[in-house]
This record gives C-alpha cells, sequence and structure tokens, in this order.
C-alpha cells in the first residue's frame, strides 16, 4: 500500500493584522519539517473557490517576518455565507488533495472554518481544520 504525503493547505482571511506572516512562516516550516507538503491558498476563502493554489517551500517564507500584512493576500468570501459556497470549498480541497486546513483569521473567517469542519464531519470526510484567531476588532 502505498502512503501518500499529507497536504495541509493555508490561507488567511479577513482584515490584515500583525502577525499574519509569521503565523504563515510557522505553520509552513513547522509542516514541512514534518515531511507534509504545504499549499498556500490566495485570497482566503475567494482563493480556496477559485483554485488559486501555489505549493510552498522554506524559501516561499524566508523573508517575510518584517513585512506588514499578508503574503497569501486577503479578501473576504461572501459565498461563504450559505451552504453551497462551504460545500464548494470542501470540494476545492478534497481536488486540490488538502488533508488538513489552516486558516489565520477572525470572526467571520472561523465560523467559515467551523461550517467547512462540520461539512466534512457529516460527511465522514477526513480533512482536518485548524484556526489561528487575529484581530484587529478585537472580537
Amino acid at each position: 500500500m502505498e502512503n501518500k504525503q499529507k497536504a495541509i493547505g493555508v490561507l488567511t482571511s479577513g482584515g490584515d493584522a500583525p502577525g499574519m506572516n509569521s503565523a504563515i512562516r510557522a505553520v509552513v516550516r513547522a509542516a514541512l519539517h514534518k515531511n507534509m507538503r504545504v499549499i498556500g491558498i490566495r485570497r482566503g476563502y475567494s482563493g480556496l473557490l477559485a483554485h488559486d493554489m501555489f505549493e510552498m517551500n522554506l524559501r516561499s517564507v524566508s523573508d517575510t517576518l518584517h513585512r506588514g500584512g499578508t503574503m497569501l493576500y486577503s479578501a473576504r468570501c461572501p459565498e461563504f455565507r450559505d451552504d453551497k459556497g462551504v460545500e464548494r470549498g470542501k470540494e476545492a480541497c478534497l481536488q486540490a488533495g488538502i488533508d488538513g486546513l489552516v486558516v489565520i483569521g477572525g470572526d467571520g473567517s472561523m465560523k467559515a472554518a467551523s461550517a467547512i469542519a462540520k461539512e466534512v464531519r457529516q460527511r465522514n470526510i477526513r480533512i482536518s481544520i485548524i484556526g489561528i484567531p487575529k484581530t484587529i476588532d478585537n472580537d
């Protein structure tokens, strides 16, 4: 039986906040250390739905700590406010071979992450969802 290398996706969502690039860097470095593939998702959940993704490596996150904003960019995604958008997000993860999704975002981002987690749990699909909270609104 073939032992497939695990892949995690990482995205940032909502407004920019300090430390987002540091969090992305930590996720990438930790995953690579564990011999996992890392898929960067540009523009948050909008990028997930549009399959705007790329393979990340140590070079991808070098020289990012001092930069503001998020190297993955961010966008709001109204499609995730309904079940069809969440279903499309789950399908995008499956199509990209993502075994785990790391979401760096605020309140709305965590609600969307929770919706995906509920969707995969109901369908008995093995995609782990991890949230790294950030806020500029103190919520």
